[in-house]
């Protein structure tokens, strides 16, 4: 059974940073695309950076400058700094990553969220 256990979420002031961290367990070959997306209360889940394998990075307009995604294939963990964080930023903010199986088949994973809440 693979998980995506995320971690570093919490309270910050505006104009903080938080690190956002997602490590994989399980057996699982590796992954492809690895992302963040965040929800806020009453909103519809949205993106906010996407990683390749290849190290290929998107952000969504509103965070570019201020969050930078990273990640440590070895370790099959995703990372989100983020700086500069607004009340804007505040929401649970949700791993996702495409693993591949050793049996070559592909499968859509999820964390379970981090809440992360900015204070002005």
């Amino acid at each position: 059974q693979v998980q995506l256990v995320e971690s570093g979420g919490g309270l910050v002031q505006a104009g903080g940073f938080l690190r956002l961290s997602c490590a994989a367990s399980g057996s699982i070959f590796s992954f492809n695309a690895m992302g963040w997306y965040r929800q806020a209360p009453g909103k519809q889940r949205e993106l906010v950076a996407t990683i390749t394998n290849l190290g290929i990075t998107n952000y969504a307009d509103s965070v570019k400058g201020r969050f930078t995604i990273s990640r440590d294939n070895a370790k099959k963990a995703v990372y989100l700094q983020m700086n500069s964080l607004k009340d804007e930023d505040k929401a649970v903010y949700y791993c996702n990553a495409e693993g591949v199986l050793y049996s070559g088949t592909y499968n859509d994973y999820w964390g379970q969220g981090t809440q992360v809440t900015v204070s002005s």
